[in-house]
This record gives structure tokens, sequence and C-alpha cells, in this order.
């Protein structure tokens, strides 16, 4: 697979929100229209309740995971611990690089000194689906 980072960077600059960017940028890699992963990730941007929460990219990274590897099984549910394990995975290896996934945090907002911009999430969890979930 051809690398999809800057893209999501484009996405970016066309005013999706973190988390969209990423989303929107492998949807079709999950069987997903970009409209609706977009509309499913917008609540998502800005660290989830204005960044209280974890980083909308990494989050999107989570969504792509479970999109992946789901089965869909409604009746028997049968995926949930690999699509956690492929979460965790991606979740573990944004912490090593950046002592964090929680947006005040890597946006520096109680200490005044940010770990890592917005941009720059936006790629290291890009380059995490690749290769974690699309082994790119």
């Amino acid at each position: 697979m051809d690398t999809r980072v800057e893209k999501t960077l484009e996405k970016r600059k066309q005013g999706y929100n973190c988390a969209q960017s990423v989303a929107c940028t492998y949807c079709d890699m999950v069987g997903v229209d970009e409209k609706i992963m977009f509309q499913m990730t917008e609540a998502l941007g800005k660290g989830m309740g204005r960044m209280e929460g974890t980083c909308g990219a990494v989050s999107a990274a989570c969504v792509l995971a479970g999109m992946k590897n789901s089965t869909g099984n409604l009746q028997a549910p049968d995926s949930s611990g690999e699509s956690c394990k492929l979460s965790g995975e991606i979740i573990e290896k944004f912490m090593e690089k950046n002592q964090s996934v929680i947006c005040k945090e890597l946006k520096g907002v109680q200490t005044g000194k940010a770990l890592r911009s917005c941009p720059d999430c936006i790629q290291d969890a890009a380059a995490l689906v690749e290769e974690v979930l699309f082994k790119g």
C-alpha cells in the first residue's frame, strides 16, 4: 500500500477535524462511505469534550481498527477482543512516541508546553493505521 499520511493533512487543510482527517482518508479501505465516516467522527475532534478526552486522530484510528476487524456478527459478537487488541497497539505506540493520548496534554493546555501539534498527531495516527491495520 502506498502511504496516505500526506492525504490526512490535505483533509485537515480542507477543514476536516483531526478524527475526520484520519478516518476519512482510509474509509474506502474499511468499506465506509466518506460522508458517513465524516459524520460518524465529527464529534471525536478536539479530543472529545473540547480537549478533555482522547485525541481525535487516535480515536479515529481506533474506529478504523473496529471497522477493519469486526465481523459485524450482531447475534454472536465474536471479534471485539481482536479489535480491542489492535486499538490497544495503536494507543500504546502513540503513547510511546508522544507521552499521552489526551488532547489537552498533547496541546499543553495546563503546562504551557505542547507535546505534539494537531498535524503531527494526525500524521502519527495515520502512520500507525498503516503500520498496525494495513501492514504498510
